[in-house]
């Protein structure tokens, strides 16, 4: 018989064969769960992963990733297979049959750039009328200074009629900035585990060290390690935008933002990143900061100019497509624009970016004639995603005004550009938003260029 789980010690867990006799419910199936699930299922726990979206649990249930396709799903058919991961929708169901509940579910940004908290709360309250006595709940999400121990923790004992620390253990380890979200790089991530009572400290320590190669921190002031967790993600927020203003000064300039990236220093402090219209990672953190400073009547400058300037950067995009188009003699009204790369990280099937979409969104308001295409994601799953897809690149480029590279995938950086120009529409745009061609072999084509940054076009 296993040992309860708020009771277990590393040498009850030190084998395959004892971690099998545990079960972990992921709740939220993004990228950062199902990283976990696969993680947790490797090191041999039985893995449940839950979510309302029914499409994903279905994908999930037949071994099916959604992104780093190459990397995660053969773990997840190996698993699946094997019958050490299941997935359902039903939070409650799942939550009644787990040891331990992983909560992963973010935070949500409206309309109006307010934080609402309501999906986690939800979340929270199933967990809470659904946990056994003994049970562990481990919150992954980014949350505000105070929330753990606060409305997570506030939630689960009134709904479960349990008390923290005595009847159920609770602990806080979020995720924080990194460059890729692969297998391996969440693998060698040193973790902070944070729970202001010893006994959920430790234990969940104990767990994720099964994980993480490089250990834990431990520490019982879990109301710094949610503010430093924000701060981190704010501060690559804030980088993003200096180097963004960095790049309209370039435009402006008529200087290569590129060839000067290159030229900077290589060292943490000198080195220069490229401009982007998506901050990586870094989703709700600046509104979290913002709002958590608003509340304690602080007024923060910096991330809130940089949430400025990183907001108005799509706006700026379209404005370049625009003035390309019209550098060919053209409008954006009805102009066909092909779309190229909706992955987050180049020659992968990863998680979408959102910067895609909006982009499309914006140009479609505008009158312009929209396609997209990714040569790692099938036309339906595009479809699906809510992108008006084509099935080829040389379907995307038939008769195109304009080209716009969103992502830096390989088979972008060779573009024919000898050929595309026949099936173009002369005169024809390309605007490169990653940095992958370079300019004067584009000119030299005759087609007129544009990218973030590259201050160097002739025409």
């Amino acid at each position: 018989m296993s040992t309860s789980i708020m009771h277990i010690k590393p040498e009850d867990i030190d084998s395959i064969e004892k971690r099998r006799g545990y079960t972990i419910s992921i709740i939220g199936c993004e990228k950062i769960g199902i990283l976990h699930a696969c993680l947790f299922a490797e090191s041999g726990f039985q893995v449940i992963c839950v979510d309302t979206n029914r499409a994903l649990v279905n994908n999930l249930a037949r071994g099916k990733a959604l992104f780093l396709k190459r990397e995660i799903e053969p773990v997840l058919k190996k698993h699946v297979k094997g019958g050490c991961l299941k997935a359902m929708n039903d939070v409650k169901a799942a939550v009644a049959q787990s040891d331990i509940t992983v909560v992963t579910t973010p935070a949500e940004i409206d309309e109006r750039k307010k934080v609402s908290y309501s999906s986690i709360e939800n979340v929270c309250k199933k967990v809470g009328s659904s946990f056994r006595r003994g049970a562990l709940v481990i919150v992954m999400s980014v949350v505000g200074p105070g929330t753990t121990d606060g409305l997570i923790r506030e939630i689960l004992e009134s709904t479960s009629g349990f008390k923290r620390g005595v009847d159920f253990g609770l602990a806080y380890s979020p995720i924080r900035v990194l460059d890729e979200r692969t297998l391996e790089k969440l693998a060698g991530y040193k973790r902070i585990v944070a729970a202001t009572d010893k006994n959920s400290l430790n234990v969940t320590s104990t767990i994720l060290e099964v994980i993480a190669k490089n250990g834990v921190i431990r520490t019982e002031d879990v109301k710094t390690v949610e503010a430093v967790t924000l701060f981190e993600s704010v501060q690559h927020y804030a980088n993003v935008a200096l180097t963004n203003e960095f790049a309209l000064f370039c435009e402006k300039a008529g200087i290569d933002y590129v060839k000067a990236q290159r030229f900077a220093g290589t060292s943490v402090y000198d080195a220069l990143a490229l401009p982007t219209l998506t901050c990586r990672n870094v989703h709700g953190e600046p509104y979290l900061l913002l709002e958590e400073a608003e509340n304690l009547n602080v007024k923060l400058r910096i991330p809130t100019v940089a949430r400025e300037v990183n907001e108005e950067i799509l706006k700026h995009a379209v404005s370049l497509i625009r003035e390309a188009l019209r550098s060919c003699g053209k409008t954006l009204r009805r102009a066909k624009i092909s779309l190229l790369g909706v992955s987050q990280t180049p020659n992968v099937k990863d998680a979408p970016k959102d910067s895609t979409k909006r982009l499309a969104k914006m140009l479609e308001t505008k009158g312009a004639k929209i396609s997209v295409y990714d040569p790692y994601l099938r036309s339906n799953e595009l479809a699906d995603l809510g992108y008006p897809s084509k099935k080829t690149l040389t379907d995307a480029m038939e008769s195109v005004d304009c080209i716009v590279i969103l992502t830096g995938h390989n088979r972008f950086k060779r573009l024919n550009l000898k050929k595309l120009r026949i099936m173009a529409k002369m005169p024809a745009a390309i605007v490169d938003f990653e940095g992958v061609i370079t300019p004067e072999k584009v000119e030299m084509e005759g087609f007129i260029y544009r990218g973030l940054g590259r201050g160097v076009w002739k025409k």
